[in-house]
């Protein structure tokens, strides 16, 4: 599945409930937040060697994924209903982020 299918299948499952109504930028700004909040809570009081193995324990692993995944199905969608190209917009600021930190700068 390509971005451009998730947004759409997004669009569709919005429209057939008549939710386009809620997809908001503010509303999807926030509920967006709430989820990367919900993803930061399954990491708060881990270690670093726990956090780096989390998805070794079938149940830890699930709740991740699910929050990765309400997480992403958030942004693609808030991205669509800005009409804003969303791989288009992080390739950009890669490039901005290269030549803002060089590879032979050390700090």
């Amino acid at each position: 599945m390509t971005l451009t299918d998730l947004q759409q299948r997004l669009a569709e499952f919005a429209a057939a409930r008549d939710w386009q109504r809620f997809h908001t930028p503010k509303n999807l700004v926030m509920a967006l937040s709430g989820e990367v909040g919900e993803l930061t809570a399954l990491f708060q009081w881990l270690t670093p060697s726990e956090s780096s193995s989390v998805l070794d324990d079938p149940a830890s692993r699930a709740a991740v994924l699910d929050e990765l995944a309400d997480v992403t199905i958030y942004l693609a969608r808030l991205a669509d209903v800005l009409g804003v190209d969303l791989l288009a917009a992080a390739a950009a600021k890669v490039d901005r982020n290269e030549s803002r930190f060089p590879v032979d700068r050390l700090d």
